[in-house]
């Protein structure tokens, strides 16, 4: 039986700060363009990025969008430089962060930016023409790029202070905020109810085919009442929410360095390393096609350090023939390792990560939310 006293510093911390947002002792800014935020209630492992790129392509394929300056803005998890940037496509993980690179990388026609402070980064990306005169953005490498129409903050959710025109939680299949705990119990950074302050529920990592009675279970256990699939929304209270259901899908494995023999693809066994939150899917996805011989796993976010890459090295030289694979966002941070040889350039590819609906319902009606921030 789980101790609950113990949760209770870390609860009575999160009350309180939500409360004072909640009676307006804390001010919640709005931005001057609409805004998106994708987030959620967990460590990690919910699929906020793929999410983010998903917004991205919708918008991007949407000709209602057409020549609208899309932008992201993140905090950039452990990048070394400070206030705003902008991202600039095949530069340094280490200097915007591996997931604002590998998006900007993706789409290379969005802005894409980091700030820890998302009240200023979404101010600069609205109106840049304040970053030539404001001290805070004097350490900003690349100052040029248009004023943005629509802003998507990826990880945003416990940033209280900025309220999103849009706000998108997600909530794991495989791991329910219904059945987990608070940190340092379980895996929940912020309170379970905080779900119902979203404008929009997804349910992430889904299996690819559900029926109408598996999803009013989830939105039930959610606390939805009133469900209805084919509208994918409840209520709660008398709040409309809608509920959608997404599946992970990978596209055609690729190298991460020009170097990559294409040849390696068709060896029988994997050698897989990864530092991301939870790599239970890929392994999964992969195990289909290759006998896993190693498996090396990081921390999230890790930094690739000489001796982590002289295992996989050593791992390398035990399976002579064994293809290297690691996931899209390691891939970003790999490139960075100056110490990667040719022989193992040769070898090392990555799995890109994309995430679709459930169903084309789903995904309509959703199209229809972000263009009524339009």
């Amino acid at each position: 039986m789980i101790d609950q006293t113990i949760l209770f510093p870390y609860w009575i911390t999160l009350k309180i700060r939500h409360l004072m947002f909640d009676l307006g002792f804390r001010k919640e800014h709005v931005a001057d363009v609409p805004t998106i935020c994708v987030g959620n209630v967990t460590v990690g492992g919910t699929g906020k990025t793929p999410h983010t790129e998903m917004i991205i392509r919708e918008l991007l394929a949407d000709s209602r969008w057409k020549g609208d300056n899309i932008s992201v803005i993140s905090r950039g998890y452990k990048r070394k430089t400070r206030g705003f940037q902008q991202v600039m496509a095949d530069t340094s993980a280490k200097d915007y962060g591996d997931e604002p690179l590998q998006i900007k990388n993706k789409f290379p026609e969005v802005t894409v930016a980091v700030d820890k402070s998302r009240i200023r980064g979404c101010d600069f990306l609205a109106h840049p023409e304040k970053l030539a005169e404001s001290k805070k953005a004097r350490k900003c490498r690349n100052k040029d790029f248009r004023p943005a129409d629509l802003i998507i903050m990826d990880d945003a959710f416990q940033y209280r202070s900025l309220k999103a025109s849009l706000s998108i939680v997600l909530v794991d299949w495989n791991r329910p905020v219904f059945k987990d705990h608070l940190l340092p119990i379980g895996r929940l950074r912020d309170l379970p109810e905080r779900i119902a302050a979203a404008d929009v529920i997804i349910v992430t990592k889904c299996p690819h085919e559900l029926n109408g009675w598996q999803k009013s279970n989830w939105a039930e256990a959610l606390g939805l009442t009133q469900y209805d699939s084919s509208l994918c929304h409840g209520l709660r209270g008398t709040k409309k929410q809608h509920l959608f259901f997404t599946c992970i899908d990978y596209d055609g494995i690729r190298p991460v360095y020009d170097e990559g023999d294409n040849r390696y693809l068709y060896a029988k066994n994997l050698i897989l390393f990864s530092g991301i939150a939870n790599d239970t899917p890929l392994r999964s996805y992969l195990s289909s096609n290759y006998k896993m011989v190693r498996h090396f796993s990081f921390p999230d976010h890790h930094a690739f350090t000489r001796s982590d890459i002289s295992e996989i090295k050593d791992a390398a030289k035990s399976y002579p023939t064994a293809v290297i694979m690691t996931t899209e966002k390691d891939s970003q941070r790999l490139r960075d390792c100056k110490f990667v040889d040719n022989n193992l350039k040769t070898r090392l590819f990555y799995v890109p990560i994309k995430t679709s609906f459930i169903s084309e319902e789903d995904r309509q009606v959703f199209v229809t939310l972000l263009n009524d921030l339009k």
